[in-house]
């Protein structure tokens, strides 16, 4: 079995990074091979319309005609057994890099017959980790109904999908540096010690959950 992840955090060993890590951990205790793919790492674009993808009879239907850095990458996730994408949320929404990736990743498999079915000829467990600074109460008054588009996308794409909302993460090393003055640094520090550790666990269990051999 293949798990794939997919970091969407220009950081690659901070909050979103490590709780996919933890989900891979998860993966790898169940017996799957895993691989962490950083997107900041790449070159690409997002969609470009250029509709190769719903030519009938063309070489690249159901697949991205774009050759660039993202190609490979979509390769990986179309051999994938499960999938974990992560992204920080910026401004209420997940980084720029990520948004394009979803765009090549979910555009090349929708179809626009009568209910917008599937191309992807196997459905797979996707786990959609968000990590954000705001608490839970902002994220369900704010972002999570946006947030919902995504996983509602993917649930008809890929398959059954499961979102993981890590809140109040923690930013900074030495807030000191910093202009913090309107955050409670010393919550912030023991939210890190004793809240993120449990999502790290919840990544964990994720991951084990999808390789198939545990029930949890």
């Amino acid at each position: 079995m293949k798990v794939i992840a997919i970091n969407g955090s220009p950081r690659k060993s901070w909050n979103t990074a490590t709780i996919l890590k933890n989900a891979l951990d998860g993966a790898k205790a169940g017996g799957a091979e895993t691989e962490l793919i950083n997107l900041y790492d790449y070159n690409y674009k997002g969609c470009i319309s250029c509709f190769a993808c719903k030519l009938k009879g063309g070489k690249s239907f159901g697949s991205c005609a774009l050759e660039d850095d993202l190609k490979p990458i979509l390769s990986k996730i179309e051999e994938a057994d499960a999938v974990f994408l992560g992204s920080p949320i910026y401004y209420g929404s997940t980084t720029g890099m990520f948004r394009s990736f979803l765009e090549r990743l979910m555009f090349q498999y929708m179809q626009y017959d009568k209910g917008y079915t599937s191309l992807r000829r196997k459905k797979v467990p996707a786990g959609l980790i968000y990590t954000m600074n705001v608490d839970e109460e902002r994220l369900k008054l704010l972002y999570e109904s946006h947030l919902k588009v995504a996983e509602n996308a993917l649930n008809r794409i890929l398959g059954q999908c499961e979102t993981l909302y890590v809140t109040d993460t923690y930013q900074f090393e030495d807030y000191s540096k910093y202009e913090t003055s309107g955050m409670d640094q010393a919550a912030k520090a023991k939210r890190r010690q004793e809240v993120f550790p449990e999502d790290c666990k919840k990544a964990f269990e994720m991951g084990l959950k999808f390789t198939g051999d545990h029930q949890l």
